[in-house]
């Protein structure tokens, strides 16, 4: 009766040691970190200042970002966070968003910019 969950996970496995380029991968629960695991930490980094490279002069729209995408989008929250006037908050996304060309409406700009910010 198992039979079906024990391929599923060893083809899980299979696919975990493909991405890593592992030898050899035993299968655990998926983590917290389970999808950040897939990615070589040097990838991933090199990832991250490609991406963000356009806020590399500017720590406080680097900050901005991380802070308001923590805080899934909430210009109030994010004010408090950083202690400035939720307009400020305002303009910063703003000007991440035309730096990085990037549409912050949607949520896979949002998932790889918060996976780069976690690499940065």
């Amino acid at each position: 009766a198992a039979l079906p969950e024990a391929d599923a996970q060893a083809a899980r496995a299979l696919r975990r040691a493909e991405a890593t380029r592992a030898d050899l991968v035993h299968h655990h629960e998926p983590g917290p970190d389970a999808l950040t695991a897939l990615v070589p930490p040097e990838e991933a980094a090199a990832h991250a200042r490609s991406r963000l490279a356009p806020l590399a002069g500017s720590p406080a729209l680097t900050e901005t970002l991380r802070t308001w995408l923590s805080l899934h989008g909430s210009w109030d929250r994010t004010a408090v966070a950083l202690a400035v006037h939720r307009n400020t908050v305002r303009q910063r996304v703003a000007r991440c968003a035309t730096l990085l060309d990037a549409d912050l409406d949607e949520a896979d700009v949002r998932m790889e910019l918060w996976f780069a910010l976690r690499w940065l």
